[in-house]
């Protein structure tokens, strides 16, 4: 089996559609409003606020793009491992760079919510994406 298939190997499992559903769904409106497709977010707004944190414009651009085409991914159930990886990463960061100050209460612009997403993140990168996603599909069951 080529190592393509193994990283894409997934279980029929209920579960893992649930949680994939879950974080994509949440995650998948902040990049929409990061790049200008909902809310009053654009493009250039996003990449200003956070370059203007001190984060390198390639990082800035990756997280837009992982919190966009990543959720995206995620709820397809494809690269689940790599995208839900890659969310909970944005999500150390987030805690890190600004919620991580305000304690843990989400209430209080906290960081209860975020550490919520990368405990789920965490699971979907070890399972893989489950029922219905196009990582069994592709990888073989």
């Amino acid at each position: 089996m080529c190592s393509l298939q193994k990283f894409l190997r997934t279980s029929d499992s209920w579960s893992l559609l649930v949680l994939r559903l879950s974080v994509g769904g949440i995650m998948l409106p902040h990049g929409l409003q990061k790049i200008g497709l909902m809310g009053d977010g654009n493009w250039a707004g996003s990449m200003g606020f956070l370059t203007g944190m001190g984060i390198p414009a390639i990082i800035a651009a990756l997280v837009i793009i992982g919190e966009s085409v990543g959720a995206l991914s995620l709820i397809l159930g494809f690269l689940t491992r790599f995208c839900a990886a890659s969310i909970g990463i944005i999500m150390i960061g987030a805690i890190a760079l600004v919620h991580g100050k305000n304690g843990f209460s989400a209430g209080a612009g906290g960081f209860e919510y975020q550490l919520l997403i990368v405990g789920t993140s965490l699971a979907l990168t070890l399972a893989g994406g489950g029922k219905w996603s196009l990582d069994r599909v592709i990888g073989g069951k």
